[in-house]
């Protein structure tokens, strides 16, 4: 049963996750569809022939006429000949040129229909694998195998189809060319091979419409992930739970080591009296309202006490206040507003119990009420 339990826990189930579509697209594993490359690359060259074909016909027709307008004499001057020859290329270079380039951006563009481009040259490396026949009969029927047969079907048959209707409607057209001039029909004959050439391929890519989703789905199902596998990615890449606690333990005792090295600054250390405790510092020439260097709980709270009574740093005991100014302010932001009244009032008791024990005024003799606003207050 257990070694039943195993099996199952094996199998491919999960999806792949966006480290394994990373790292599989880093060793040149993409989606692809040769149809759909295929599909671009024709259409655009149709398009490249009805567009810039009547202009290479009429081309063709000028170097026609070029080449044959010398005398029978003259064909025995090499020099003369190369002349003819470069002219003709030249002639005829300008719309080869724009054909070759939009050929050369549909090779380029291609590709960015499914997958993108992804160069590496990890997919260069050897792998035992290609030269294996174990895994080559494996790949021969495949369901990948079994679905380029059908397509290689497919597409012979619809094209070819297609391809006798077409011709069938341009049955009438092609009849007429032989009653045209000469020049008129070359152009005619290029319109319509243009035309015929782009219905044509427009009919692969119904074939690449069906392929696309075959590619993708075969794609993710090969990288697809056993359960194991997902849990070790996760741990390898977010780290053990009990690395990553260790790591904010450790986090956390720098944080407050920083914290308690400003304590000493503080000009007041307000408690709750034993669960909270909050420092704050203020000085008017420097500072647009007080900040609050450090706050702790129960342990924290008890280090942060011990370390004003070491200071000589004035420690008031005021729950609602050290509640208040715990749970809305951060380490060292500023206090909110709404609590400088009563922060205020704590500073100047403070500053009296200063000024009593050096003798320059006599020791107040409560400590001052303050006010908490009501959404500021909390009651542990």
């Amino acid at each position: 049963m257990a070694e039943g339990q195993q099996d199952t826990s094996q199998e491919k189930t999960e999806e792949p996750t966006p480290r394994k579509l990373q790292k599989a697209r880093e060793d040149g594993q993409v989606a692809r569809s040769k149809e759909l490359q295929t599909t671009v690359l024709l259409v655009i060259a149709a398009l490249s022939l009805i567009f810039f074909g009547p202009l290479l016909g009429g081309r063709v027709l000028d170097v026609a006429a070029f080449v044959f307008s010398f005398e029978h004499a003259a064909s025995r001057d090499q020099a003369l000949m190369f002349h003819y020859l470069s002219s003709s290329f030249a002639h005829l270079g300008w719309p080869l040129l724009w054909i070759f380039l939009a050929l050369l951006f549909a090779a380029v563009a291609g590709p960015l229909g499914l997958g993108g481009w992804n160069f590496t040259t990890k997919a260069l490396a050897f792998k035992g694998s290609r030269i294996s026949p174990l895994a080559g009969f494996k790949r021969m029927f495949s369901m990948n195998s079994l679905m380029e047969l059908l397509k290689g079907y497919g597409k012979v048959g619809f094209v070819g189809t297609m391809a006798v209707v077409i011709l069938l409607a341009q049955v009438d057209a092609l009849r007429g060319i032989s009653r045209e001039p000469t020049e008129q029909a070359i152009v005619h004959a290029l319109t319509i091979l243009g035309w015929s050439f782009l219905l044509m391929c427009l009919t692969t890519a119904i074939i690449a419409a069906i392929d696309i989703p075959f590619q993708i789905y075969s794609h993710t199902k090969k990288l697809r992930m056993t359960f194991q596998e997902v849990k070790d990615e996760y741990k390898n890449t977010e780290g053990k739970p009990e690395v990553k606690a260790k790591i904010r333990q450790l986090q956390r005792e720098m944080a407050e080591g920083r914290m308690m090295s400003d304590v000493p600054k503080a000009d007041v250390v307000i408690t709750n009296p034993d669960h909270y405790a909050v420092a704050l510092q203020y000085d008017q020439n420097s500072m647009p309202a007080p900040l609050l260097l450090a706050k702790g709980v129960d342990d924290v709270a008890l280090k942060i006490r011990e370390i004003a009574f070491e200071y000589n740093v004035e420690v008031i005991e005021m729950p609602p206040l050290a509640r208040a100014l715990f749970h809305h302010t951060r380490i060292g932001d500023e206090i909110p507003s709404e609590l400088y009244l009563a922060v205020a009032q704590v500073l100047a008791y403070v500053y009296q119990l200063q000024e009593a024990r050096a003798g320059r005024m006599e020791r107040p003799k409560r400590k001052p009420h303050v006010n908490i606003p009501p959404e500021y207050r909390r009651d542990n």
